[in-house]
């Protein structure tokens, strides 16, 4: 792998026939995946958590506010650069899932052109007939997944990769790299991290001292530029440097913090490890021999950002929705685990070495595809229980429950936006104040009564304790249910005592 970054020139930029090859795979991924939604259930999201930044947006939009009830400021968003973007959706009065879907499309056609063109700086002599490299990623399940999921996901991975990639082609933009830092700080906290390969590949590549120096100097001017910002924003919403959302996980995954580490190894790889992601394991492989024999820097700080950032992930947080939380990671691991075949090729030869290419081929693209349409299965799934589920629940709740009513709930994304309730909120994310004892029964029963909580809405299985107090009201459909037995969405009166 070389470790410059080479000039642009025709044989390494994309034709108008690769960008719309790469346009014409995007559509065809979207249609599948909302044809998908719609034959289980309707079109949606497949996550409640898109419903928060829809609401967060809307009151920003019409009202001015940053916050998900109206007159009341809250730092529930995780990523308030995503809820921006979403302003001018309801600015157009567009649908907010027109609109996100949209924005899906277009990050994951920017990803696949992004993909192409690293790769084409890397290696002079990869310019395709079709370019295969976008479109892996742009088929690859769970970026496509991440794309019309609602979520500021795969914003957070294309500013992740460009790093990245920057980094592999040898850049030496040490200012637009803290810059795009800064930026992704602005998508998830955790884009923070990018700092290390920066800096790691500062003290490896970069010499004399005051070349580091200067580089170090450029890094830490562009993300401080976004870093203040962010910083201040915070402690004016929510009082704390970071989101509520920061906090209030780290409490309400405690028990998964403890579990054994080898049982949190094992769920990663059974969500990481499927479609493509798995036969292109040997791929890293080369790309780390390749770069500790050639002392390559960058990469080695690449793979070590990789390492860590799954590391920090499976610790703290469980490999749910699909791994949604170490997709940015995937995605460098499919850049690196490309940059490490190309580097080397198996050799085209008469014989067995063509026969085991040929086969290589193949599985590579079964793999894919078979990765494609079970993430549009999952896709279809997924958004079926948040419509039948969240959805549903939030309409009844809006026509059957008094406005205004105090309504205590740890699923608030779709009650927010369809609902005129008030929301007393079990996970924290707007109520922060009972993020210390969110876990505990009898402290939040109090809390609840303290608050004339007058209604409750839970999975019954999640906190049977909460729901002893409640008398039944109504329940949304049991054709979709959570995979863990916790029964239906349900409503219920809260007793007080």
């Amino acid at each position: 792998m070389k470790s410059a970054s080479l000039p642009s020139s025709p044989e390494n930029r994309l034709s108008r026939r690769d960008i719309f090859v790469l346009a014409l795979a995007v559509l065809l991924t979207l249609a599948v995946y909302l044809l998908a939604s719609a034959y289980f259930f309707r079109p949606g999201f497949p996550l409640d958590d898109a419903w928060i930044h829809q609401t967060y947006a809307r009151n920003l939009a019409l009202r001015g506010e940053w916050a998900f009830l109206p007159g009341q400021t809250s730092g529930g968003s995780t990523s308030p650069l995503w809820t921006l973007i979403l302003v001018p959706g309801f600015w157009l009065r567009l649908s907010p899932l027109l609109w996100a879907d949209f924005l899906g499309a277009s990050l994951l056609l920017i990803l696949g052109i992004t993909v192409e063109l690293i790769l084409r700086r890397i290696f002079s002599t990869y310019h395709p007939t079709y370019p295969w490299a976008g479109l892996l990623f742009i088929l690859e399940w769970h970026l496509a997944w991440a794309a019309f999921s609602g979520m500021e996901t795969l914003l957070h991975i294309l500013l992740i990769t460009l790093v990245c990639g920057l980094l592999l082609t040898g850049s030496r933009r040490y200012l637009l790299m803290g810059l795009l830092t800064g930026i992704a700080l602005w998508v998830r906290p955790d884009g923070s991290t990018l700092l290390g390969p920066l800096v790691l590949t500062l003290i490896l590549e970069e010499k004399p001292l005051a070349v580091r120096l200067n580089g170090l100097v450029r890094l830490l001017i562009g993300f401080g530029a976004l870093l203040a910002p962010y910083l201040l924003f915070n402690l004016v919403i929510a009082g704390t440097p970071l989101p509520n959302t920061f906090y209030a996980k780290q409490t309400e995954y405690a028990s998964w913090q403890a579990s054994p580490a080898l049982d949190k190894l094992l769920t990663f790889a059974l969500q990481f490890f499927s479609g493509i992601t798995l036969p292109l394991l040997p791929g890293i492989w080369q790309s780390l021999v390749r770069a500790w024999r050639s002392r390559n820097g960058r990469v080695l700080a690449v793979l070590l950002w990789l390492t860590g950032y799954i590391t920090l992930y499976v610790a703290r947080l469980p490999v749910y929705q699909h791994g949604r939380y170490i997709m940015p990671a995937l995605a460098v691991y499919l850049l690196l685990a490309l940059t490490g075949w190309l580097s080397n090729p198996p050799p085209l030869q008469p014989g067995l070495s063509r026969l085991a290419y040929s086969f290589a081929l193949v599985f590579l693209v079964v793999a894919l595809l078979a990765g494609f349409l079970f993430g549009a299965v999952s896709f279809g799934t997924d958004t079926a229980l948040i419509e039948s589920q969240m959805v549903e629940i939030s309409q009844w709740v809006n026509q059957n429950l008094p406005a205004g009513a105090l309504v205590a709930a740890h699923d608030i994304g779709a009650l927010g936006y369809f609902s005129q309730v008030n929301l007393f909120d079990l996970a924290g994310l707007i109520s922060p104040e009972i993020v210390p004892i969110m876990m505990e029964d009898g402290p939040l029963q109090a809390a609840m009564d303290t608050r004339g909580v007058a209604y409750l809405i839970i999975f019954p299985g999640w906190r049977p304790a909460l729901t002893a107090r409640g008398e039944f009201l109504y329940s949304a459909g049991s054709q979709f249910q959570p995979r863990a037995g916790l029964g239906s969405l349900s409503v219920y009166r809260w007793k007080q005592p």
